[in-house]
Parts: C-alpha cells; sequence; structure tokens
C-alpha cells in the first residue's frame, strides 16, 4: 500500500472520536425555496494577442460584425453593391475569441450587486489571457436576463511555443472575471409566501431530521416544527417578514447531535483514495491476492535486401519493429482478517497486507460480495 494512503487512513482515524459532536442546524439544512440560480450567456472577448479564433469558426467574425453595426460601425460597405471581389470576405479576428459566460446568481440578489463569472473559449483561440470580455446578457432557464456581464479577464494558465516546441501550464482558455456581472433582476422566492418554511437535511436521515424536529418544538413550543419525511421537516414560521427572518436566524444558531451515519466506505478509482468511516465493521475472511505484470519491449531494427544494387532489383532498405510481450505473475499470498467492530483494528488489518492501492479496490469489492465488508462500498 502507498505510504500516501497510509497516512490518508491513519489521519483519519487519529480524527474519530466516540463522543457525540453537536452541530448547528445551518450546517445540517437548508432552507427550501432559497436557493442559487445558474445563469449562462455567449460573448466575446477581444483584445487578445493574436490567440483568438483567427478565421475558424466563422461565427467569431459573424458575432463581431453584428456587435459593431449595432454601434454604427460598418464592417463591408461594398455588401450593398453586391461586388464578388468583397462580399462575404471573413473578418480577421485573431484578437478576438467567442466564449460562453457562466455565473451564479446567490438567493436574494439585488440589483446592482456584484457577482463572478466564469468565461471559457468556444472555438479554436488558444488562451484568453489579457482580453477583456465585452458587455453579456447573462440569462437564466427561462430566457430572462438577469445580469450583464463585462470585464477584463483573469487568467491562470499559460502556454510558450517556439520552434516547434510548446509548454502549457494550467487551461488558458478559461479564465474568470471578479465582480464582472452586475445583477439587474431579482429572483422571486418563496420565503415569505407561505405560513410554513421548509427545512432539507443535507443528507437523507430519519435521526437528524428527528433530532432537528424535537430540538425546535423544545425551544420554540410543541407544533411548531413536524417531520415530512428523512429529509424535510416543516417549521410554523411568523407572518411579518421581519419576524420570519429573526425566526429562521434563531433556528439556524440552534446546535442538534445528528445522527449517526450509515457504514460507508469510499474508493475513488482514479486517485486510489480510500476512505472508512467508523461504522465501518468486517467479519473474518481469507484474502488470497497477487499481482500480474505486463511488460512489452519493441525493437527498431533496418531491414536490408540481399542484393541492392542488383540490376533490376526492386527490392528496398525498410524499417521494421518487433516487439516482444512478458507475462509475469507474481506468486499470491494469503491473508486472515479477524473478525473486528473498531476502525483501527481495520486499518492495521488492511496494512499488514501490503497490498496495493489498485489490488486494495479488488479487495474491498471482493469482501463486500463475500458478506464480509458489512458497509455500503462507494466506487467514484
Amino acid at each position: 500500500m502507498s505510504n500516501l494512503l497510509k497516512w490518508i487512513i491513519a489521519a483519519f482515524c487519529c480524527m474519530v472520536t466516540h463522543a457525540a459532536i453537536a452541530d448547528r442546524v445551518k450546517d445540517l439544512t437548508s432552507v427550501g425555496g432559497v436557493r442559487s440560480n445558474q445563469l449562462v450567456g455567449y460573448g466575446l472577448v477581444t483584445g487578445l494577442a493574436g490567440t483568438g479564433d483567427g478565421k475558424d469558426p466563422t461565427f467569431t467574425g459573424q458575432s463581431l460584425k453584428a456587435i459593431l453595426e449595432s454601434l454604427g460601425v460598418t464592417t463591408n460597405p461594398y455588401d450593398d453593391y453586391d461586388l464578388a471581389q468583397s462580399r462575404g470576405r471573413p473578418i480577421q479576428v485573431d484578437n478576438v475569441a467567442a466564449v460562453m459566460v457562466t455565473a451564479t446568481l446567490p438567493p436574494f440578489a439585488k440589483p446592482g450587486q456584484l457577482v463572478d463569472v466564469n468565461v471559457a473559449a468556444l472555438g479554436t483561440a488558444t488562451s484568453l489571457r489579457g482580453g477583456n470580455l465585452i458587455m453579456t446578457e447573462l440569462r437564466g432557464i427561462d430566457g430572462q436576463t438577469y445580469a450583464i456581464a463585462q470585464g477584463s479577464l483573469t487568467v491562470t494558465g499559460i502556454t510558450e511555443e517556439q520552434n516547434g516546441t510548446s509548454v502549457q501550464i494550467g487551461i488558458p482558455t478559461s479564465g474568470r472575471v471578479p465582480d464582472g456581472a452586475t445583477v439587474e433582476r431579482q429572483v422571486d422566492t418563496a420565503f415569505d409566501k407561505s405560513d410554513t418554511l421548509i427545512f432539507n437535511v443535507n443528507s437523507n436521515d430519519f435521526s437528524t431530521t428527528s433530532a432537528i424536529t424535537k430540538k425546535i418544538n423544545e425551544v420554540f413550543g410543541d407544533g411548531t416544527a413536524f417531520a415530512l419525511d428523512g429529509v424535510s421537516l416543516g417549521v410554523r414560521a411568523p407572518a411579518g417578514l421581519s419576524e420570519r427572518v429573526s425566526f429562521v436566524g434563531m433556528i439556524e444558531n440552534l446546535e442538534v447531535t445528528p445522527g449517526i451515519p450509515s457504514a460507508k466506505v469510499v474508493v475513488n478509482s482514479r486517485t486510489g483514495t480510500v476512505v472508512i468511516n467508523q461504522q465501518v465493521k468486517i467479519s473474518a475472511a481469507a484474502v488470497s491476492h497477487g499481482a500480474v505484470s505486463v511488460n512489452v519491449a519493441t525493437l527498431n531494427e533496418i531491414s536490408q535486401p540481399v542484393a541492392p544494387f542488383t540490376a533490376g532489383s526492386q527490392a528496398q532498405t525498410a524499417g521494421v519493429s518487433n516487439s516482444a510481450i512478458e507475462v509475469t505473475e507474481s506468486g499470491g499470498q494469503t491473508d486472515i482478517i479477524e473478525e473486528t467492530v473498531d476502525l483501527r483494528d481495520i486499518v492495521e488489518a488492511i496494512n499488514s497486507s501490503g497490498a496495493s492501492t489498485t489490488s486494495l479496490i479488488a479487495i474491498l469489492e471482493a469482501l463486500k460480495s463475500a458478506g464480509s465488508l458489512r458497509a455500503e462500498l462507494v466506487v467514484i
């Protein structure tokens, strides 16, 4: 097992405590209807140092032409006379790039407030560094314009090319405009539209929902809160908007002991990270694992004809690649995993197996299939 995985599991093990920890309601729930909204728009970034879209794609030139004409600039005066030599001539847009602009409109955002925007290239632009986003409408799913974005881009990625050699760090074709969008329209919410507020628990847990309901009723009186299901609970709130805001603030600061989460093992198959929570239990099992390695070696040789200079000979010198594939299987070992209910014992059993990260994932899946791993196995 890699040292990194051992440190991750060991650190997690040290942080685990059997004592119940109280959390604030605001950290466990969200208020129903109080949500952010996604905005999107299409725009142009100008001022690029020759890293724009160029002639391809053509919609960049079309967009630039439309913007210039809306500002009273005629891009091709000969079009009115239909001269073949000039009509349809593409606009050079080496310093311009077509981009998609996205932003998240926070709940209760008011006209005049500023939000950050993300900008990503659509066409063949190689870098947006040094560019400036032209005024762009940001629309919601209903097609209405909720914000206007404009400003200088902040691009962390960089790319350099010289004599056929290129180096790229990060992603230079996307960037951000901090506080680049001005909110123009407010989104209506259901916060003040009903006598009852809905609180949604962040994860489906009947114990946590029941504990929050009980705590609210203890503080504000029986019947104030009532559970709807494993995620939601209703709370009877004051009618006045000011009183309602104060009431929600008091509820959010109540401390509640959440329910103990279900046993779960989370495995990231791409990075090899394994996280095990305290509720995981393992019954006795025997695990046998080995390793298979494949080695491919390629030898490049020159095939020389026997008589290359014979008159009329069609023989030619050619390069030949010969590949040799070797498959090696190391001797497997069998480990006995004792039944355990303690996280530290599980970590020690995993470490003692000496399995690599890849083998560990396979072992966990096999233990789950055999019924020895009494936990939910999540592979992401």
